[in-house]
Parts: C-alpha cells; sequence; structure tokens
C-alpha cells in the first residue's frame, strides 16, 4: 500500500516574530471589505454544518466545516477575493474612495467613461480563473484565463460560461503564472494573481483580504450560535494565501487562544511541508508537472508573504496522497445519521480526508498525540469547493476512484 502522508511540526512558529505582519487582517479593516462585498447582490453567506455524528464516530467533541461551494453560485471560495480585488483596482483607477464604496457605483456611467474597457488576466487551475471571469464580467470588462496543461475541461468551459476567453497551455501552473505575467506588462492588462514577487503585491493582498471574509463569517456565526471556537483548524495550503489570510485573522482575532493551525497539501506540490523540513526554514519549492487531483493546490511556488505569515502562524504541515482527498469526498458525500450531507470536491475535501485518517488509524493515534487532538478537540474545516468537475466526482464517490487506503482490518476499532 501506498504510503498515505508525511508531516511535519513547525519548529519555526512564533506568535510574536519580527517579520510577521497580519494587520492588513485586523477585524475592522475585514469588516470594511466584508460591507464592499455584501453591496454585491449575489452576496450571501455560506453556511456551516456541525457534523456530530461524524465527530462522534472520530471520538471528537465538535467537527464543523464550511462549505464554500455555495459561494456566488461559482460552486468555490475564490470569488470572495477576486471581486474585492477587482473591485479595489477599478476604483483606483476611477478615483472612487473605497472607504464608502459600494459594488454599484463601479458600475456608473461616469466611471465606466473614466475607465473605458480593461482586460484581466489570470493564471488558474479553474475555481480562480473562474471566480476572475466571474467578477470580469459582473464589472464589465474583459477577461483572460490561462490553464497549466492537463487542467480539466469540464472547469475550463466553465470558466467560459463567464464570458473568458480561455486557454490551456503546455506547462505547470507556476510556469503559466509567470507566462501570464508577461504578457500583462506587454500588453497593458491587469494580473489578477493571488500569488506576489518583488513588484507585484497589492493586489496578492487585496485577493487575501477577501479571502478573510470567510474567516469573519464563520467567527460571527460561532457568536450567533453561541458555540465554542475551534482548537484546530486544519486549512489547503496551495500558494498559501487562503490558508495565510484566514490564519492571520483568527490570531488577530484571539491573540491569546487562537487555534492551531495545521496545512495540508498534496504530495506532488508540498512546498510548504519541504520549506518547514529545512534547517533554517527557507521557502522551498516544487517543479516539475505537479501532478494532483487536488488541482487547485497544485503550486509549487508559495507565495512569500503568505509563506512569511504562515511559518510564524501554522503549527504543522502536511503532504498527502491523493486517496486521502478521495476518502474525504466519500466521507462528506456520505453521511452518518442525521448529519448533512456535504458535496466537496477534490481539494476541498483534502482536510477532512486527512483527519479521518488521523483519527481511524495507527498511524494517526500518535500524530494526534503530537497535536493534541483528542475527544475534547474542536476541529474546523473549509470546504473550498464543491464537484468543479462532476463527472470525476461521481467516478470518485460512486466507483472508488484513488481508495489505495488501509484494509478494515488495519484501522483501529
Amino acid at each position: 500500500m501506498a504510503k498515505q502522508l508525511r508531516w511535519t511540526l513547525n519548529r519555526f512558529h512564533s506568535k510574536c516574530p519580527a517579520d510577521l505582519n497580519p494587520s492588513p487582517f485586523q477585524p475592522q479593516t475585514v469588516d470594511r471589505i466584508r460591507d464592499f462585498l455584501q453591496s454585491h447582490p449575489a452576496y450571501q453567506e455560506t453556511p456551516y454544518h456541525s457534523l456530530k455524528q461524524l465527530a462522534a464516530h472520530l471520538n471528537i467533541h465538535n467537527l464543523i466545516i464550511k462549505d464554500e461551494s455555495l459561494r456566488f453560485g461559482l460552486n468555490a471560495f475564490k470569488g470572495v477575493g477576486g471581486l474585492y480585488a477587482m473591485g479595489r483596482v477599478v476604483a483606483e483607477r476611477a478615483g472612487l474612495d473605497f472607504s464608502s464604496l459600494s459594488f454599484s457605483q463601479l458600475l456608473e456611467p461616469e466611471a465606466r467613461k473614466k475607465l473605458g474597457e480593461m482586460t484581466f488576466v489570470s493564471a488558474t487551475d479553474g475555481n480562480h480563473g473562474r471566480g476572475v471571469a466571474w467578477a470580469a464580467s459582473e464589472l464589465g470588462h474583459k477577461c483572460k484565463i490561462f490553464m497549466p496543461k492537463g487542467s480539466s475541461f469540464i472547469r475550463s468551459e466553465a470558466i467560459r460560461e463567464e464570458g473568458a476567453e480561455v486557454q490551456i497551455t503546455e506547462v505547470n501552473y507556476d510556469e503559466t503564472v509567470r507566462m501570464c505575467a508577461e504578457m500583462a506588462k506587454e500588453n497593458n492588462w491587469i494580473l489578477i494573481q493571488d500569488t506576489s514577487w518583488d513588484g507585484y503585491e497589492e493586489i496578492p493582498l487585496w485577493i487575501m483580504q477577501g479571502y478573510s471574509v470567510i474567516a469573519s463569517e464563520l467567527i460571527e456565526q460561532f457568536q450567533k450560535e453561541q458555540m465554542e471556537l475551534p482548537t484546530h483548524i486544519i486549512l489547503q495550503a496551495g500558494v498559501g494565501s487562503f490558508a495565510a489570510s484566514l490564519a492571520a485573522y483568527f490570531t488577530n482575532m484571539f491573540p491569546d487562544h487562537s487555534p492551531r493551525i495545521i496545512l495540508v497539501e498534496p504530495g506532488a506540490a508540498d512546498c510548504f511541508f519541504r520549506s518547514f523540513t529545512t534547517h533554517d526554514g527557507h521557502m522551498e519549492q516544487v517543479n516539475g508537472d505537479l501532478a494532483t487531483i487536488m488541482a487547485g493546490l497544485s503550486c509549487g511556488v508559495p507565495n512569500p508573504y503568505a509563506y512569511r505569515l504562515l511559518k510564524n502562524l501554522a503549527d504543522a504541515s502536511f503532504s498527502c496522497a491523493d486517496s486521502l482527498s478521495a476518502l474525504g469526498s466519500r466521507v462528506l458525500g456520505n453521511p452518518i445519521g442525521d448529519d448533512d450531507r456535504i458535496i466537496s470536491g477534490e481539494s476541498g475535501s483534502i482536510p477532512i480526508g486527512l483527519l479521518y485518517y488521523l483519527r481511524t488509524t495507527e498511524e494517526g493515534e500518535e500524530i494526534c498525540k503530537a497535536l493534541s487532538i483528542d475527544e475534547q478537540s474542536r476541529v474546523l474545516c473549509i470546504s473550498t469547493e464543491g464537484d468543479t468537475d462532476p463527472s470525476f466526482y461521481r467516478d470518485i464517490v460512486w466507483k472508488g476512484y484513488y481508495s489505495n487506503l488501509p484494509a478494515y482490518s488495519e484501522i483501529i476499532k
């Protein structure tokens, strides 16, 4: 049987380092961003689910899943980052004050006259590109999306349906990002990417700030239901922007008792895991095809700002086999008792697949002890996408694709 995971504690973890700057994710800042997003007529809070039966099965106190498949009708969370960042770009170029801006002001004839028609461009494995294409269409501008080799045709068609021009390249995700950056410079297009480099930092930060609205919603939902805060949050890494934004927000909100942050990424693109295992914590990258069913996490180069945050805020990092993602989709799609059913795609389901494995296998037992995951734990996971490739999702759930897990006899009973 293939090895399911590798993992490491993050020995560089520190809540108060000199290079940590979580200030862009202060609650009052995020509240203003949320006000802007709420002014869009399609904005709705995404729901959370307390899976009590599954929590009991895993012998933990509570398990909360926030379902981002319902975000803006896009079947994934990315729209919050893309809409906010593009809204900021349009507002600044039109000379509008963002402090009291609503979405409808961006569509007023005077603003459109100042701007003309702009072209936005982005690299994507699917969800980010669909969010960018949708936001560009909502704002009345052009969009060009480039996808890495091996990308899903179904996901590319979903992006085209949002009005964008789409092309699948012959290189991996990180090379596609570099290609888009060059084309944006040559053609005076506007690059909308959630990873940064020297000279390209403002827009990625805006995208991250948009993502942090998810954490803001969660805190409000916890407070409304008088629920205890999670003790552990398992977050998908990718380039790290999503995980870093939520980790920074929770740290700002609860500096003295913030939850433990656990990162999870595919074994074929485990740049955070590799970075945390270096002797000095320098940022590692992964080259090659980065082939994984977790397309949204198939990224070999971290966002440097996100990496600085997570190097200090994350407690551990996991590099996981694709079979754990498939396991998560099956677990969430086949609930126990009266638990809610959640349709979670390959990048959305990996936190649950990991948690299930940790709580039901001999290997996981020792890891849980190291991370203090026990019967008192309250675990939060974000299902970042639904069945963005419905046919492949059915193959996983119905046909058992990627099911090379331990036999039942090896599972702890």
